[in-house]
């Protein structure tokens, strides 16, 4: 346009008109009255009714700062040479900004986007220093978009749902004190600077699903949910997290990564993050980590009661550090067949729940729903039996485990583990010999595997009791006999023998069952406990009675000593 034109262009201009600048190539003074046509004298701010850029070249200073957008602004494929300023500007309806580029610094600083609106990032190029201090009302897409420069999200709100969805991140990129009211997406998105990744809040999900982080990285996250599966850490990462069930299914670990439940709340400075969006306890939940290698996996203080472990590789080598959980077995007492029974208290694998839950022939729960304490919790795949781990694999898990605690030094814990695999070993009807099954059945029963001191200690205390019983019924002689000689003459030379006969026991119960002879079979028993013979007088029965006792009470007293030192040692 000619100058007169221009002029007259921007004369007929008044606040809140729509203006169609499509391809327009602006200078920053072109764009400056372009600007001032359109600022409102009462407030001194622009007015722009639907705002269309697509395609404009800005060459210098692109400046919209306190711009009010009142209906759709369009800056599609615009190129922004110099710095873009769009600080504290307000966009009523939908901002547009697919493909743009910009080539020096944008501020976005203070803008406030509509609840209800989309806000257009995806594909935009930003080359230099990026600042989003913004509050976004509605759905915001930055996916496939690029940052070679500094990107900084610091103090950004997000209302509606975030897709960084294929976004490229070159240079440093910074999520300091951002929230999400939703979904934030970090789908393949590749991280290639240093990334400072919180604390952000976020009351829905985080999904960094296929993300690459090349470059070491401390993630702090308060969310309901975070979603990494398949996502590829390069170096190490610190995964500090409040609130969220994590998911690390098939993740690819290159370098030590640790997932750490951050007790207190996060803070930025002396400052600490509001984290009103959540509620609830803040525990850490890691619901899976199938399929990973998990020789460099480092969990801390976690929640493991529904985390799978079925597929991951080299679980022996894992780190659990802390007040690491994991799910009881149910409460309570229940019947088998006719006796009362409940089951030992321990740490059980999802996979036993599972498995149990399966076999039980227990109901599938709703979606959402939590079984009661006294029952085993269902799996995803609790009504397809093939998607369910048999004994086999879970005592393939519980053996990993039990190594990994024990090279730790934890060995209550890992006590807890050897339980568990001898229980699925002795339930395997598949791999497991039935002789060898009979023979875990017996080791289950006298001493819960070594492991229950309590049980040990009862059959022992049984046994003792009973050896007293036989001792003072059979065992003991009423009388001990006195030696009795005897001679035979041959001519002139006598020949003497000498012998004691064999003890016996007269006289009816009420005789046998006294005090005396109950202290005395007492100090039989006592002393076979310890592979040592009392030097009684016994009868022939007695005599076997105490062989019985003096191999089998030992062997009850040992594995009582062995589930306490199994207890305690550390």
């Amino acid at each position: 346009m000619s100058n007169t034109d221009r002029d007259t262009y921007l004369a007929g201009l008044a606040p809140g008109a729509d203006i169609d600048n499509r391809g327009t190539h602006f200078t920053s003074s072109l764009l400056s009255q372009l600007i001032d046509a359109l600022r409102d004298s009462t407030t001194g701010k622009p007015l722009l009714g639907t705002a269309q850029f697509d395609e404009a070249q800005f060459s210098g200073e692109a400046w919209f700062g306190d711009a009010r957008f009142s209906d759709t602004a369009g800056f599609d494929r615009a190129q922004f040479s110099g710095d873009a300023i769009f600080g504290w500007a307000r966009f009523s309806e939908g901002a547009l900004f697919r493909g743009a580029q910009f080539s020096g610094e944008a501020f976005f600083e203070g803008a406030a986007f509509r609840e209800d609106s989309i806000t257009w990032f995806t594909g935009a190029r930003f080359s230099g220093t990026t600042h989003f201090r913004a509050q976004f009302g509605g759905d915001v897409s930055f996916g496939e978009a690029q940052f070679s420069g500094e990107a900084s999200f610091n103090q950004a709100q997000f209302s509606g749902t975030v897709s960084f969805n294929q976004a490229q991140f070159n240079g440093t990129v910074s999520f300091n004190r951002t929230q999400f009211s939703r979904t934030v997406s970090f789908k393949r998105t590749q991280f290639g600077g240093n990334a400072s990744f919180g604390p952000v809040v976020c009351a829905g999900q985080v999904a960094l699903s296929e993300a690459v982080f090349e470059v070491p990285v401390t993630l702090e996250i308060a969310a309901r949910e975070v979603v990494c599966e398949r996502t590829r850490w390069d170096s190490t990462a610190t995964i500090r997290l409040r609130y969220a069930a994590v998911d690390l299914s098939h993740a690819v670990l290159s370098a030590p990564v640790a997932v750490t439940a951050h007790a207190t709340p996060f803070s930025s400075g002396p400052v600490s993050v509001d984290e009103n969006l959540l509620t609830g306890p803040a525990a850490v939940h890691v619901v899976s980590v199938q399929g990973i290698d998990a020789a460099h996996l480092v969990l801390t203080d976690t929640d493991l009661s529904d985390c799978l472990f079925s597929g991951a590789f080299h679980l022996d080598q894992i780190r659990l550090e802390g007040r690491t959980s994991f799910a009881p077995p149910p409460a309570g007492w229940r019947r088998h067949g006719i006796w009362p029974a409940r089951w030992t208290r321990r740490r059980t694998l999802a996979e036993e729940h599972h498995w149990r839950a399966q076999t039980a022939r227990q109901s599938a729960l709703p979606t959402g729903g939590t079984p009661p304490p006294t029952q085993w919790r269902p799996g995803p795949g609790h009504l397809v039996p093939d998607l369910t781990p048999d004994p086999e694999d879970v005592a393939a898990l519980y053996r990993q485990l039990r190594k990994s605690l024990e090279d730790g030094k934890n060995e209550p814990g890992a006590a807890d583990f050897y339980y568990g695999e001898c229980e699925m070993r002795r339930h395997d009807r598949t791999s497991t010999p039935k002789g060898e099954r009979r023979l875990l059945w017996g080791y289950w029963l006298l001493s819960g595997y070594g492991l229950r001191a309590s049980r040990a200690s009862t059959w022992l205390l049984a046994a003792i009791s009973l050896t007293v019983l036989l001792l003072m019924a059979v065992g003991l002689p009423t009388h001990d006999p006195g030696p009795t000689t005897t001679g035979a003459l041959h001519g002139s030379r006598i020949s003497l023998y000498t012998r004691a006969p064999d003890p016996a026991v007269h006289g009816t119960w009420s005789q046998r069952m006294t005090w005396a002879r109950a202290e005395k079979a007492t100090r039989v028993a006592v002393n076979s406990v310890i592979f040592r013979s009392s030097g009684q007088n016994l009868t022939t029965i007695g005599t076997y009675v105490e062989m019985a006792s003096r191999l089998l009470e030992p062997t009850l007293l040992a594995l009582g000593l062995l589930a306490i030192r199994g207890r305690i040692k550390r």
